[in-house]
């Protein structure tokens, strides 16, 4: 299995952001962003993608990133998901992640096939977070800080069990759904939100 590296980074303008997101998926919670400006000299060991990372070592790692790099974090609610479709809400968030920057990058490499409009020349990368460890980093606290929101959400309402699935269509997830309802937490333009909303049995997650 591959690791990420600096390869792409190497040739491409300094200060270069590596940006990443988490929470395409899940049916509940915001898609949260983040960008991350490495400090080359001063990389933390164990950078990776952050789904190839335990939870455990992945906070370590993250707080490592924050101490040692530039770090900027950026999310779009369930409203705007709702609002903009779930691919415009990810760039959104992307952007609001590099605006949240201390420092304007000159490049930015970004995960997956599109990048946003940014205020610099960037590059979408599939499988980004796999092949550069900027992308890596900010696949890491990206997921770490959208996790935090997701178990703060369920210290606040613990009918749903955000802090376990975090917001993914579990079935104990589902089952809750179906005797609750949505909350103010659910994306109601997906599938299941949907389908209960509209009375029809809960199924696919899309």
């Amino acid at each position: 299995m591959t690791r990420p590296d600096l390869s792409l980074e190497e040739v491409l303008p300094e200060p270069l952001a590596g940006v990443d997101e988490v929470g395409r998926g899940p049916l509940a919670g915001p898609v949260v962003a983040a960008a991350v400006i490495l400090d080359r000299t001063n990389i933390p060991n164990g950078i990776n993608d952050s789904k190839a990372v335990p939870e455990k070592r992945r906070e370590a790692l993250a707080l490592r990133i924050r101490e040692s790099a530039m770090v900027g974090v950026g999310l779009a609610s369930p409203q705007e998901i709702d609002r903009l479709n779930i691919h415009r809400a990810t760039l959104l968030a992307m952007a609001r992640a590099v605006e949240a920057l201390p420092v304007p990058p000159a490049f930015a490499l970004v995960d997956g096939r599109f990048a946003p409009e940014l205020g610099c020349p960037a590059r979408a990368v599939v499988r980004g977070d796999s092949r550069s460890l900027s992308i890596a980093a900010a696949s890491v606290v990206a997921k770490v800080a959208r996790d935090r929101i997701m178990a703060a959400a369920a210290v606040e309402d613990s009918r749903f069990g955000w802090d376990r699935n975090k917001g993914y269509p579990t079935p104990a997830h589902l089952t809750a759904l179906a005797r609750f309802g949505p909350s103010p937490l659910h994306r109601r333009s997906f599938g299941p939100v949907r389908a209960m909303l509209s009375g029809a049995p809960l199924s696919s997650p899309f």
